[in-house]
């Protein structure tokens, strides 16, 4: 047999009856011990003495079955914020810079919800966030996030620069010389800092991090250098800790070569390198071109570089 303390009882009924029987049963319960019993039930089941004088008023006039299974009274419950504030609807409304396309499906704001009820209080409006959330919403407003779509402007040479790419790759490939793309990927601080995702740990166990990302309590950056084979499909990193320059590119791809490359293309005399067109292997970055001679130089390497077009990543 189960039993259960005066506060678990209440616990278990509450997650079971809806509000009306809810507050029929702690009224029953505090006129059952009759003086005090509406303090000492407020206190044990956790409600307000408001509440248990509305359900022992309910008892006393019969009211223990509502026509229609309603749970309050028809036109009970609070008033919405529009029904009480004539012009907070269209006052919110001027505030907002609406974007989406005509006729809009779904509308979005790029204003926070702390700056709109600020703006509604100087106007004289009492309103908090979440009732400024559900205006927004019954208004067809939605939470957007910022979309990657604007490419920059499209080269004349586009397209023909993909060809070339396309076929000098395809020539490498098929002489089984080797081929690489190289990026610069995100930088990371070094430290007790957050990091996306979770890992499994003992119960009360916990791994504590620093509360901001503050470059002053880091330990340094780590500055990620990617290296994929397109032949082999492999990936090598160098990290540095330094600053993304030409030189540092340029080592990690003569860190590659002396650790991988060469024991996988022991035979081959060329190198194709395939880059975006700025940064630290830029295009026009005279550095990345002398430190490329140096590295051929040293390797007797005779090094391709091809550089996507403007605007376009590795990815395309």
């Amino acid at each position: 047999m189960i039993e259960f303390s005066q506060q678990e009882q209440y616990q278990v009924m509450h997650g079971v009856l809806n509000e009306r029987q809810w507050r029929l049963y702690v009224a029953t319960e505090a006129k059952r011990r009759g003086t005090g019993g509406t303090s000492q039930v407020a206190r044990e089941a956790g409600v307000t003495r408001k509440t248990i004088r509305k359900g022992l008023q309910e008892l006393e006039a019969g009211e223990l079955y509502e026509p229609g299974g309603r749970i309050r009274r028809k036109g009970g419950g609070r008033k919405q914020a529009t029904v009480k504030d004539k012009t907070l609807s269209t006052d919110l409304e001027a505030l907002l810079e609406p974007k989406g396309e005509q006729p809009r499906l779904v509308q979005w704001t790029t204003k926070a919800m702390s700056k709109l009820k600020e703006a509604l209080k100087s106007q004289g409006h009492t309103i908090g966030e979440t009732a400024i959330r559900e205006l927004l919403k019954g208004m067809g407003f939605s939470l957007k996030a910022n979309k990657k779509t604007i490419e920059g402007t499209v080269h004349a040479d586009r397209d023909a620069q993909f060809q070339q790419i396309n076929r000098t790759g395809k020539a490498f490939e098929a002489a089984g010389k080797p081929m690489i793309s190289v990026d610069c990927k995100k930088k990371e601080l070094i430290g007790t800092f957050k990091n996306n995702g979770r890992e499994w740990q003992a119960k009360g166990q916990d791994t504590t991090v620093n509360v901001y990302d503050y470059r002053s309590i880091a330990d340094g950056k780590a500055i990620p250098y990617g290296i994929y084979d397109l032949v082999h499909n492999r990936g090598f990193v160098n990290v540095g800790l330094d600053h993304e320059t030409a030189a540092f590119a340029v080592e990690s791809i003569r860190r590659w070569w002396h650790s991988v490359g060469k024991a996988l293309y022991p035979t081959s005399q060329e190198l194709l390198i395939i880059a975006d067109g700025g940064g630290s292997n830029g295009a026009r970055n005279r550095l990345w071109k002398m430190q490329l001679q140096q590295l051929a130089t040293q390797t007797g390497l005779t090094i391709t570089v091809c550089h996507l077009p403007p605007a376009r990543s590795q990815m395309e």
